[in-house]
């Protein structure tokens, strides 16, 4: 495995990379991530959508974690862009060897493009008819959930999660096989589902499925949601989450990761300049 110091080098190696994709691959790419991370977030409502009744709450949230994983373990191994692995690319910009302009350039347009294959996802399962019996019912909670969480809530949820989710991503670069990197993207991830923190791209897909389901009466009964809680479950609750998620995930991730361990290991990036 790479040390931390190494990991710090690799990130600014990382980060020229990406900022020097064409808008074609970082749209194609950025729709994948987005598509991934939509098929973890379907994969963790069947396996999760009955299992408290039985369980309890606490191994069902475990459960939920293990499986989401396999969502950014298909972005890493893959290769494709996830806004929220890229708040980690400050680094290559405080060592110097990335322009700012460019780092935004890339979330832009990754950050559409996550958009994008999310709501793909969304659509796809909604005409699969997959969605329209109890599993459904639960995307909708899910969903009704996310869009009356409070802002401050929300923004704050999204920093812890993307702390750790960019710690992920951190975690797998310094894994030199498919083993290490399965392994080193798993427990963060887990952590961050089972703990019910934010993460802006689920919830892109979430929330979409949810004002799909909205219409759908065998998932609006398996619900058993109030007319109030129903009411959240709309564009204006999709916005009022996606924004202070959002930008906490910014703070979570280039804050406590990139310009933490970029303070950490300066004086050996200062070559990188």
């Amino acid at each position: 495995m790479k040390t931390p110091a190494e990991l710090a080098k690799a990130a600014c190696a990382v980060s020229k990379v990406k900022v020097n994709l064409s808008v074609r691959q970082m749209m194609l790419m950025g729709i994948l991530a987005g598509a991934y991370i939509a098929f973890a977030g379907w994969l963790m409502t069947v396996v999760s959508h009955d299992m408290t009744q039985h369980f309890g709450s606490g191994f069902t949230r475990f459960m939920s974690g293990a499986v989401f994983s396999v969502g950014l373990m298909m972005v890493v191994i893959s290769g494709s862009e996830l806004f929220t692995g890229n708040c980690m690319m400050p680094l290559g910009y405080l060592a110097g060897c990335t322009p700012l302009k460019k780092i935004l350039r890339n979330w832009g347009w990754v950050y559409t493009a996550n958009l994008i294959g999310s709501i793909l996802i969304a659509v796809l399962i909604y005409f699969s008819g997959l969605a329209d019996n109890a599993v459904g019912g639960r995307a909708l909670q899910v969903a009704a959930g996310k869009m009356s969480l409070p802002v401050v809530q929300g923004f704050f949820r999204g920093i812890l999660c993307n702390w750790i989710v960019v710690l992920a991503v951190w975690m797998a670069m310094a894994a030199t096989d498919i083993i290490g990197k399965v392994w080193a993207i798993f427990f963060p991830i887990m952590t961050f589902v089972a703990a019910g923190f934010e993460h802006s791209v689920a919830n892109m897909y979430f929330m979409s499925l949810g004002l799909l389901l909205k219409g759908t009466p065998a998932a609006v009964s398996a619900s058993g949601l109030s007319e109030q809680a129903m009411a959240s479950v709309s564009l204006g609750g999709f916005f009022t989450n996606l924004i202070p998620v959002t930008l906490g995930n910014m703070v979570g991730g280039i804050l406590f990761v990139a310009v933490f361990y970029y303070f950490i290991f300066q004086d050996g990036l200062t070559d990188l300049e």
